[in-house]
């Protein structure tokens, strides 16, 4: 069923990823909730610092998302990594901060399994259009490849909360020295904050600091009408 799918997207002409009613690769519609303000987001779990998003993952934006990780549809990480950007120069330390220690911008590790599969490792391509976006707005922020998942985690769709930091506990580790660095940490989508948690625990086990997190969307705590400001 994949395969016949993935054949239709190669033979017929490129459709919105969002709507696939237009023949682009997102139409200002779908597109429009990447170019809002980057907000906080009030995470279910401890651990991390206050997220800051762009857009609700909800609608089009969940065929987007698919469509660039499952589908191959790389050029995606355009639109996607410059709202991350607007999030992650939301989520940065104020200049009073400290500056005694080099700023990372370090994303949340994908499987290695996974990343066979799809042919790339998503949100490291998205994390490279923001880091570029970041320099050309002058914001100086590297990207650090600092983490991996140290295990197969189980797929996290239908889990609560709790479930979600059960099953992605230890799961991940640090694969580069990050001793002495502030890490802005960055994920595509946050839930309940389980993964950024995680991901931030191994941060600091490893003697980072990290001092800011930041993602494309959120899932809204309330479905049944539109999330305020402080609810994404």
């Amino acid at each position: 069923m994949r395969f016949l799918r993935d054949l239709i997207d190669l033979l017929l002409p490129e459709q919105c990823a969002g709507c696939g009613r237009e023949p682009v690769l997102l139409c200002d519609t779908c597109a429009r909730p990447l170019r809002a303000p980057a907000r906080p987001v009030r995470a279910a779990v401890a651990g991390i610092p206050p997220p800051w998003t762009v857009a609700a993952y909800e609608g089009p934006l969940r065929a987007i998302l698919a469509a660039y990780k499952e589908r191959g549809r790389t050029a995606l990480a355009a639109p996607l990594g410059e709202a991350l950007a607007r999030a992650v120069q939301a989520a940065l330390p104020r200049p009073s901060h400290p500056p005694d220690a080099e700023l990372r911008l370090v994303w949340v590790p994908s499987g290695r399994r996974a990343v066979r599969r799809r042919g790339h490792d998503p949100l490291r391509g998205v994390a490279e259009v923001a880091v570029r976006r970041l320099w050309a707005d002058g914001v100086p922020v590297p990207m650090l490849d600092a983490l991996r998942q140290r295990g197969r985690v189980a797929d996290q769709a239908g889990l609560s909360a709790r479930q979600r930091a059960a099953n992605l506990r230890g799961a991940v580790e640090a694969r580069a020295c990050v001793a002495g660095c502030r890490v802005v940490l960055v994920d595509d989508v946050v839930t309940t904050g389980s993964s950024l948690a995680e991901a931030a625990r191994a941060l600091r086990a490893a003697g980072a600091e990290v001092v800011g997190a930041a993602t494309i969307a959120a899932t809204p705590r309330h479905r049944r009408r539109r999330p305020g400001p402080d609810e994404w």
